[in-house]
């Protein structure tokens, strides 16, 4: 009876566009068609890429005509592998499994850094979709575990916060990509057992949520702390356009996390923050009719005199992947309207992203699959080129759709 109810599902959500989740109707515009055309698209691009990285190395970003790559130790190293990951859960290509079961072993030995807060990017995105797709908990299993300890061990009971940076002039930085990282705590806790990392997560929620945010549901990119007292001694931006702007991505990361950390931990108040933050992002006046958003949102209020100056309009296409992932998601935990609006939202974001002058024809852009991200405009890094992270999500958000389309979870969690 189940499996016959589960089928005349599918079939309605492929047929009608209609997907009962969480008790309630989502009505699907984007056609199967459309969404797996782009995961095909995007498996025949990704194998560009991999035939041009080098062994133990990882793609990073293609800029002047000419691949750039990184070490395992750079905080992208995990985003290839997952985008990998999900391209194979995509389309179901052998040849995606057999680059990504390459790649990873020159990824595991940073299951014993600790000297970073990426791990969550690092190893969940990589070896925890290895996990949740393969089910092969020998071989996966240990790196997230020791990962996590590894990644705990930054946590800080004065502050409640894990400490993302550890170089001067900062004394005790906590920036707001912090958030993506709790999703692996949690679910190493669920793994396990172990309570710990689900409470280090929760209390690291609670202070950003406290310390994080402008009246506006804005956030700051770092928050800089006094180790001894764990008072606040800086509200600062790295990346965006100066210390009280609101840096696109930076609400990404916010909007993202704080709507994964709803569905971790069932917080009312993680989901009223979540629903602040897009409430933010989409009312925004400096979002553009298509919502693929400038690099930062108060970008007109740049010096003139400002190095800035003249590419402030630059878009950035990782934060609109983001956005577009998280917005999917947050559309299954609200109603009515405002559930309607996140999905729909979604969906354009989705649709301008899968199309020029976003999405790279096959063969270009040194097989990244999108174009127009802008790394750290500030530090002249990264200025409108692919990045792997854009790819990663983008490709998330394409799977997740196809879930829904599939009548099934929209999300699927590695614990078991």
């Amino acid at each position: 009876m189940m499996k016959l109810k589960r089928q005349i599902i599918m079939v309605l959500c492929s047929v009608l566009g209609i997907c009962t989740v969480q008790g309630q109707s989502l009505d699907l515009k984007l056609s199967k068609e459309f969404i797996q055309q782009n995961l095909n698209d995007a498996a025949l691009q990704i194998k560009v890429l991999a035939n041009a990285t080098p062994n133990g190395k990882f793609p990073k970003t293609f800029e002047n005509n000419k691949e750039i790559f990184s070490s395992s130790s750079w905080w992208c190293s995990g985003f290839y592998p997952g985008t990998l990951w999900y391209l194979y859960e995509g389309t179901q290509d052998q040849g995606l499994l057999q680059n990504v079961e390459e790649k990873l072993p020159y990824l595991e030995k940073e299951k014993y850094n600790r000297g970073t807060h990426d791990l969550g990017f690092m190893l969940f995105c990589s070896f925890g979709n290895g996990l949740r797709l393969t089910g092969d908990s020998a071989k996966y299993k240990d790196v997230l575990v020791t990962g996590a300890a590894s990644l705990a061990s930054r946590f800080n009971e004065r502050t409640k916060t894990i400490r993302s940076w550890d170089h001067k002039p900062w004394h005790y930085p906590v920036i707001i990509d912090n958030m993506m990282n709790l999703e692996f705590l949690t679910q190493v806790s669920k793994m396990t057992g172990n309570k710990k990392y689900y409470d280090l997560a929760i209390k690291h929620a609670e202070t950003t949520l406290k310390n994080h945010f402008r009246k506006d549901y804005s956030s700051y990119h770092v928050i800089d702390y006094d180790v001894n007292s764990g008072k606040v001694i800086g509200k600062k931006t790295h990346q965006g356009a100066y210390d009280e702007s609101a840096w696109s991505r930076g609400q990404g990361w916010a909007l993202y996390g704080y709507t994964m950390m709803y569905r971790e931990t069932k917080k009312k108040e993680f989901l009223n923050q979540a629903r602040h933050i897009a409430k933010y992002i989409l009312n925004h006046p400096n979002m553009p009719q298509d919502l693929i958003p400038y690099w930062d949102f108060d970008k007109d209020k740049i010096d003139q005199s400002s190095k800035m100056y003249a590419k402030k309009d630059l878009r950035d296409v990782s934060a609109a992947t983001l956005y577009a992932s998280a917005l999917l998601e947050l559309a299954q935990y609200t109603k009515g309207k405002e559930s309607a609006l996140y999905l729909s939202n979604a969906e354009t974001m989705l649709t301008n992203l899968s199309k020029e002058p976003y999405k790279a024809v096959y063969g270009t852009n040194g097989g990244y699959l999108l174009k127009h991200s802008v790394g750290a405009l500030p530090l002249n890094s990264e200025i409108d080129v692919p990045l792997t992270y854009a790819d990663y999500y983008y490709v998330e958000a394409l799977v997740r759709y196809k879930r829904l389309l599939d009548g099934e979870p929209m999300i699927k969690e590695i614990a078991k």
